[in-house]
């Protein structure tokens, strides 16, 4: 497979996407970055904006299966991880898995549950992985979380912890469709009665595992200079040194940056990372890796308004 290849399997992809998600081509871009990444995404937007159904449209259209878990306050860790019960007929224990077992994983209003059920998460992000009653249970290496949060409500909502939100390669906004894109939505489900599914759609697989292995494995040979790989260190390094944050953005962050921005280069027919591709996933991956100062937050800046001082303060290489 060649960068021709990887950028016409993601055409693909967003094809298909696009048959039941109008707009929002940002959002299946920064996608495919995570998936081809192998990192996770946190989708913040308001009620209605389709946050939902692209991330069904987006599993179905990569050939993974899809699982969904709609997060509330009574939710525990067992009922996403599943657990081992004991059947009387057989006198032994059988494991009952959990919708964690899925391959993408919908987890829908995760600020919703308490801490103790959102930790539940952290093995399976990190290691793909899921251990119950000590036994280690392997997920497919593709396992990808695509979480929502409501920001305008925060009754009943337990904000995510640091070390949840650090697992996130991806935290993205987003916002109101256009008018035209608004006018094709009504008119698209302005008469379907109810929900309407991703199959109904007509959205297919247009990737498999094979075909994504194949993908990765190239992504992992785009080059990346000397002088981008010190842009993006120099990049990081200085969200700890601005005083509008205190807690600036960790090692992590950058080495998941560096891998997000060779998917990004493929993705745009290129087998080289240019400056560019660092500064348009810089703020997507790290604001939710900082914290803003008390005296900015007075202010009334954000961590947004903070991150894009440092982007354009940062020097990138020509």
């Amino acid at each position: 497979m060649n960068v021709s290849d990887v950028k016409g399997l993601a055409d693909r992809i967003r094809q298909e996407v696009a048959k039941a998600v109008v707009g929002q081509d940002d959002t299946v871009s920064l996608l495919l970055c995570a998936l081809f990444s192998r990192g996770h995404v946190l989708l913040e937007g308001v009620p209605g904006v389709a946050k939902t159904l692209l991330a069904r449209s987006f599993a179905r259209a990569v050939g993974l299966g899809a699982g969904r878990i709609q997060f509330t306050p009574d939710l525990m860790p067992g009922d996403i991880i599943g657990a081992n019960l004991f059947d009387f007929r057989t006198n032994t224990f059988n494991l009952v898995k959990g919708p964690l077992f899925n391959d993408l994983i919908l987890a829908d209003e995760i600020n919703r549950t308490p801490p103790k059920t959102q930790a539940a998460l952290l093995e399976a992000m990190q290691e793909r992985s899921i251990t119950i009653d000590g036994v280690r249970h392997a997920l497919n290496p593709w396992f990808m979380v695509v979480a929502t949060q409501n920001p305008i409500e925060h009754q009943g909502t337990y904000a995510l912890p640091e070390a949840q939100l650090d697992r996130f390669l991806f935290k993205h906004t987003l916002d109101y469709p256009s008018e035209a894109e608004e006018l094709k939505i009504v008119a698209t489900y302005g008469a379907r009665p109810g929900s309407a599914s991703v199959e109904s759609m007509g959205v297919t697989a247009a990737a498999s595992d094979a075909t994504l292995n194949e993908a990765s494995n190239f992504i992992a040979t785009v080059r990346l200079t000397d002088e981008v790989l010190e842009y993006i260190v120099r990049l990081v390094r200085g969200t700890r040194t601005n005083p509008d944050l205190t807690t600036g953005a960790s090692p992590r962050a950058a080495a998941m940056l560096a891998a997000a921005a060779r998917s990004r280069a493929c993705l745009d027919g290129r087998d080289f990372v240019i400056p560019d591709d660092v500064k348009q996933l810089a703020l997507p991956a790290l604001r939710h890796r900082c914290v803003l100062s008390p005296a900015a937050e007075i202010d009334g800046r954000t961590v947004e308004q903070a991150l894009g001082a440092v982007i354009e303060r940062t020097e990138a290489p020509r």
